[in-house]
């Protein structure tokens, strides 16, 4: 009930005014956002750096629905491409499809969209297409496969275990060795559409994650020497040591390689854990947003661990 609550508040624009001007929101919002500029998230990913750990940027913002908007965004996702190469990060960028233009035209997204990946490559960096709630899904999932289909190979995308279609859209991506990130999901979804209950939503993420380890064999490991631009097939994004764990085992029984599979956390949440990982030989990289559009994102983080709701309300009893 709360959690569904909490996604609620995420879309609701009377809620986004009245919690966005509250500063001890803003503060609090800034424990999983790296800041509000450009500067500030590169100050933050080289500090991740540092400690060994990669970096995925997103520039905050979803739901544009004017040309203008998804135009003005696009250049904006291309001058982050743009300071990833300039300051030698190693990073990649996250793309929200709302974002460039799918709420409008579908043609005019793809257009954006080729536009990011162009750039990006001539920088030498990878693209993540993030997913997002289930209207979007098919979209998303057809604007990849159609960059697939150009040649692009410096793109990959996010499915949410939460979705009984997911299973199949992995075997549809199968064909394509499809560069993927496995995350449960963190959107409000009709019982219709994703599985109701948070034990058959971890069975779900567990059996996707063991496909994903058997396609990635059959697809062949990385080299020991492979670079940091190019990430692995597979993609683990969760901060449950269950999860990672039970990861982990299976990696272990199908001999998989420790550099064939990247275990994707969020700024912000269980420090520990990456750093962790990190000296185990794991490939790590922290999702890192930044911008002023904070509001939406920071609901869902609220939304997906008690933990973090209850450093939002000290905040607010401090404030």
């Amino acid at each position: 009930m709360l959690r569904r609550l909490l996604i609620y508040l995420s879309k609701a624009k009377w809620a986004q005014q009245l919690i966005s001007r509250w500063g001890f929101a803003r503060r609090a919002a800034l424990r999983f956002v790296a800041g509000e500029q450009l500067s500030d998230a590169v100050r933050a990913v080289n500090e991740l750096n540092k400690e060994g750990i990669q970096a995925s940027l997103d520039f905050l913002g979803e739901n544009n629905k004017t040309e203008a908007e998804t135009r003005e965004a696009t250049s904006r996702l291309v001058e982050v491409l743009d300071a990833i190469h300039q300051n030698q990060l190693k990073a990649n960028l996250s793309v929200k499809l709302s974002q460039i233009g799918l709420l409008l035209d579908q043609e005019l997204c793809e257009q954006n969209l080729l536009r990011i990946l162009d750039r990006a490559s001539e920088n030498g960096i990878f693209v993540r297409i993030d997913m997002e709630d289930s209207s979007l899904t098919e979209k998303t999932i057809t604007l990849f496969e159609h960059a697939l289909q150009k040649g692009y190979s410096n793109v990959g995308i996010v499915l949410q275990a939460y979705l009984y279609r997911t299973h199949d859209d992995l075997e549809r991506l199968a064909s394509f060795n499809a560069r993927i990130r496995l995350v449960k999901g963190a959107y409000k979804e009709p019982a219709e559409l994703a599985y109701p209950s948070m034990a058959e939503v971890n069975a779900s993420f567990d059996k996707l994650a063991e496909r994903l380890l058997q396609l990635s064999k059959a697809a062949g490991f990385p080299s020991e020497s492979a670079d940091q631009i190019t990430p692995p097939m597979v993609a683990i994004g969760t901060h449950a040591a269950r999860h990672i764990e039970s990861v982990i085992g299976m990696m272990r029984k199908m001999q998989v390689p420790p550099n064939a599979v990247e275990f994707q956390l969020l700024y912000g949440i269980r420090r520990d854990l990456q750093q962790s990982l990190s000296k185990q030989g794991y490939p790590v990289r922290v999702y890192t947003p930044f911008g002023t559009h904070w509001y939406p994102y920071f609901m869902r983080r609220l939304a997906e661990r008690p933990a973090n709701l209850k450093f939002f309300l000290s905040n607010y009893l401090k404030g």
